[in-house]
């Protein structure tokens, strides 16, 4: 390739990765093709992008090109890192030509890896929120082109970074404020401690086994979260009450469901598939569900995946009522309702999961 296809490329890719800071919806998806274009054009094996995870308190893998050896375990950057250390005080990308003479690479002096360039992406207080690492094989020095390669997509990769890094503090913040109003939920329909937590992972787990994508992901657990919201409209005495409902209090907390809607829909960051959970989650496949009676595929994924982890949490937790049920004979409930009252498909992937965990 030569320094003019390069150049092009990268009047390409600039344009591109613009275009992706104003509509990419996270963070992996918008570095992936800048990546794979580095690679070419600065001659590396590998390139990988690490940011910022407050909760390990490490810089992890978000995306990642090329094909990196099993000798190189490189899945996150510790903070203490010498490499990372430097690239606090950097404005500029690092070119390494050889990892063991650079006292800030050393300690990345694997089998095979030789030479490395490391960019580091600021905000806009100068923290480090990120590193974009490409890893050479030969040991032969980075291409002449490469320096200006890397130094002019560095800064758009941090307006792209910063930008969504700040989007997902924001989506943190709301999945914190909705798991505290899930607990308080929890607490005033006096379900098991434990409930919402519970059922949202299981829900998480089943979605995952069944490839939603990481925004249904989110909205499943965002609608897990607010699955019961309408239940604060219902009087205590039907919401308490010790034994059978009459049918006037059945009626009654059967409207739940649109109240909660009605409230869940008064914040404005909520996805409609977490509205969707909220609305549809005591729906039945054979139809006979409320509030609407739809059947099938007509009920949205997200809530055929969250009904099943409800009962099932439901019927493994001790109640006022009744005594928690071992884990199989909940299984054993659950499969003797599909096609009744859910996705076959959805029972099926749950008894993987729960298979998988006991295993």
């Amino acid at each position: 390739m030569t320094m003019a296809d390069v150049s092009g490329n990268f009047a390409e890719l600039t344009l591109r990765l613009t275009r992706l800071g104003l509509t990419a919806p996270d963070l992996g998806s918008a570095m992936q093709p800048v990546l794979d274009a580095l690679l070419s054009g600065a001659g590396a094996q590998v390139a990988g992008y690490y940011q910022w995870w407050a909760q390990d308190q490490v810089y992890r893998v978000r995306a990642e090109s090329g094909t990196r050896p099993s000798t190189l375990p490189l899945r996150g950057l510790a903070p203490g890192l010498p490499l990372v250390q430097a690239l606090h005080g950097s404005a500029e990308p690092l070119f390494i030509p050889d990892v063991r003479a650079h006292p800030a690479a050393r300690s990345f002096a694997w089998p095979g890896l030789h030479a490395m360039i490391a960019a580091p992406v600021h905000d806009r207080e100068g923290t480090l929120i990120g590193a974009l690492l490409l890893l050479g094989f030969t040991p032969q020095p980075w291409p002449a082109g490469a320096p200006a390669l890397v130094r002019s997509v560095t800064g758009l990769i941090a307006l792209l970074a910063a930008r969504l890094d700040a989007e997902e503090r924001e989506r943190a913040a709301h999945e914190h404020a909705l798991r505290a109003l899930g607990l308080c939920l929890e607490a005033r329909s006096a379900e098991t401690h434990g409930h919402t937590d519970r059922v949202t992972r299981l829900a998480t787990q089943l979605g995952q086994a069944l490839h939603l994508s990481d925004a249904d992901l989110c909205a499943l657990r965002w609608g897990a979260y607010l699955h019961d919201i309408g239940k604060l409209s219902l009087p205590d005495e039907i919401l308490h009450c010790p034994g059978p409902l009459t049918d006037e209090m059945r009626g009654r907390m059967r409207r739940h469901v649109d109240e909660g809607v009605n409230l869940a829909r008064q914040l404005p960051f909520l996805p409609g598939e977490a509205l969707n959970v909220v609305a549809a989650h005591h729906e039945r496949w054979d139809g006979t569900g409320y509030p609407r009676g739809v059947g099938g595929e007509a009920i949205p994924l997200t809530a055929r995946i969250f009904a099943v982890c409800d009962v099932f949490d439901a019927l493994t937790s001790s109640r006022s009522y009744k005594a928690a049920w071992r884990a199989d004979e909940a299984l054993s409930f659950i499969q003797a309702a599909s096609g009744t009252h859910f996705d076959p498909r959805v029972v099926r992937a749950l008894t993987g999961v729960l298979g998988r965990a006991q295993a």
